[in-house]
């Protein structure tokens, strides 16, 4: 877990934040204006309480007395007014920033390799992109700024206590040391009170992010129960962690207010004192002024002032202090270099699609090897089916073609090119693939197939639609192509989704074609549409596909049996079938042999 642990730390966090304010900086002036003008303007208050007290009321000065109170309605008109400039400027600010981080984050997360997302919950990226990020605006709106606004007071106060009368002032403060080491002690526990509740409900997050995902999985072996007391026991903890930080407060603010009730005892036994007091009246000369009831009021004024901010800037510390938590944890996940390095310039106008694979050795963790010195080659416009066990190598085979992830040795070719040489965008756009696990978004079919691409138009789609067979069921529903399919396509059948999946893949016109496990999903009826479809778009491009039945690939050019990561047989299906206790005639024989088929 993130975590910021020092002050060197802060500044340079606090630094990086603040380059995202530069677009924004007239407001960030404006508003830094506005505190300070907030903070100065607030002794106008119990200046003029004591000058009004002082001068007019007990001297019944009544037209004073009015001047006096209208001067005073206009001062508090423009203090509200400038409050809420400066309020609304400062929320403005804050969400203006995390609107650009938000941008930032997600434009890298969306370009991060999928090795990251192997090993990197969902649910915590939710956690970062939403929360982390809100507790950053909170630097703008309730702690940099606001602090900065509450030091000016207190030391405004303090300062103006002081040249009013010294030592009213000095003994009306003795608890004051008492408040700062409270303030202090409560800033840190409750800081390591914040962080636990962040972690906390960046664990809830994950845990709902996968339950609700695999809700059907815990509703198919009836495992509502057993899953509800694990939400129960993360959201305890959760639950915990709130009431830790409240029991803080519920401590530190009664701490606050009983020394505020001794301040103010001091202040009212002191100038009480002095005013009764027959020896000051005595040295007291014309031109010098003594404790007044407008000096007391005032003073009384000052110590609420005083203590507001200071009761405050703890929790606004803290704020802060979450605030760079937060920055820290968002940064992190930006300076994450799980990104495909995107070196390469080629993007030539046409690609024939030869591939070539020449001794590529691939682990997902360190030499825990999943392909092994693998050597291929595909001309353009073949098509090499990949067969074997689950876990043979197959899928991760396709995922590196793409530059999903990197490979640890040798080289592969792309038109004799190496496919680190191509950009990453123009290369995954020549390469169309359809998964057997369909991912629909929450949108209109016919977005889900052009991915709101605005270069290809609805006729595209549509001719696209028919040559897979599947423009009759599309119109069928309600909208047609202006049909939502709701959230992974929830409203559609599984034979249906994949169809969009694939007319999604075809509509790219795509140099080379990965079909992985693309029918095993489907029922008969469908099967035979993507067949159809297969068939006669597979002319003039390169395909690989991944199937677990045989009879989707034996009128495939080549077929290469992989097991362990390592090729076991290379040929045709006639070639392979020929190999006695071969693996591949192994697999067919189980196949077909099982389904009581006879070849």
């Amino acid at each position: 877990m993130a975590e910021v642990t020092g002050k060197a730390l802060d500044w340079k966090l606090l630094k990086r934040v603040m380059h995202y304010v530069k677009p924004y900086n007239s407001t960030f002036v404006i508003s830094a204006f506005l505190t300070i003008f907030l903070a100065a303007s607030a002794l106008a208050q119990p200046i003029l309480i004591q000058k009004t007290l002082d001068d007019y009321i007990l001297k019944d000065n009544f037209n004073g007395l009015l001047f006096m109170v209208e001067l005073m309605v206009g001062m508090l008109i423009i203090q509200t007014v400038a409050q809420y400039y400066q309020t609304y400027l400062t929320n403005s600010l804050g969400q203006s920033v995390i609107r650009d981080l938000r941008i930032d984050i997600f434009n890298h997360i969306t370009s991060l390799r999928l090795k990251y997302f192997d090993r990197t919950p969902i649910g915590m990226l939710i956690t970062r992109t939403v929360s982390d990020l809100e507790t950053i605006a909170d630097i703008f709106s309730e702690g940099l700024i606001s602090i900065m606004g509450d030091l000016l007071l207190v030391v405004a106060v303090i300062g103006y206590m002081l040249f009013t009368d010294w030592k009213l002032a000095l003994i009306t403060l003795i608890p004051m040391p008492l408040l700062l080491v409270s303030t202090y002690v409560f800033k840190e526990a409750i800081k390591s009170s914040f962080q636990e509740v962040r972690t906390q409900v960046a664990q809830l997050n994950t845990f709902l992010a996968e339950h609700i995902s695999g809700i059907s999985i815990v509703q198919l072996f009836a495992r509502e129960e057993q899953e509800m007391r694990k939400f129960k026991g993360v959201n305890k903890k959760y639950r915990d962690a709130n009431i830790r930080s409240n029991w803080y407060y519920s401590i530190f603010f009664p701490v606050v207010e009983i020394l505020f009730a001794i301040c103010m005892a001091f202040l009212v036994w002191y100038g009480c004192k002095r005013i009764l007091s027959d020896q000051q009246m005595k040295f007291l000369s014309a031109n010098q002024h003594g404790i007044t009831p407008g000096v007391i009021t005032s003073f009384i004024v000052l110590l609420n002032m005083l203590f507001r901010p200071i009761r405050q800037l703890a929790d606004k510390f803290n704020t802060l202090q979450m605030g760079m938590v937060g920055a820290d944890r968002i940064f992190k996940v930006l300076d994450t270099d799980e990104v495909a390095v995107n070196t390469g310039k080629l993007k030539p106008a046409l690609l024939s699609g030869e591939i070539e694979f020449k001794h590529v050795w691939f682990a997902y963790n360190d030499e825990n090897w999943v392909l092994k010195d693998i050597n291929f080659h595909v001309m353009p416009g073949k098509t090499l089916a990949l067969v074997g066990a689950t876990g043979a190598g197959k899928s991760s085979t396709i995922n590196i073609l793409n530059r999903f992830y990197e490979i640890a040795k040798g080289n592969v070719l792309v038109d004799g090119h190496d496919i680190r040489d191509y950009d990453v965008n123009y290369l995954r756009s020549k390469i169309a693939t359809v998964i057997q696990d369909v991912f629909l978004f929450t949108d209109t079919i016919g977005n889900n197939i052009s991915l709101n691409n605005p270069a290809i138009t609805r006729e595209q789609v549509i001719a696209a639609a028919k040559d897979v067979g599947a423009h009759e069921f599309i119109e069928r529903l309600p909208g047609g192509y202006d049909y939502n399919v709701m959230e992974r396509g929830a409203t559609l059948s599984a034979g249906q989704a994949q169809l969009i999946s694939f007319i999604r893949a075809l509509v790219y016109n795509p140099t080379i074609l990965v079909l992985d496990e693309a029918t095993s999903s489907v029922d008969t009826e469908t099967e035979i549409l993507i067949q159809n479809a297969i068939s006669k778009l597979m002319q003039g491009r390169t395909a690989i596909v991944i199937a677990h039945r045989l009879s989707t690939i034996q009128n495939a050019d080549k077929i290469i049996v992989l097991d362990h990561g390592e090729i076991k047989e290379m040929g045709t299906h006639q070639e392979l079938l020929k190999i006695e206790d071969g693996y591949y005639r192994k697999l067919y024989d189980l196949q077909f042999n099982s389904a009581g088929i006879s070849r």
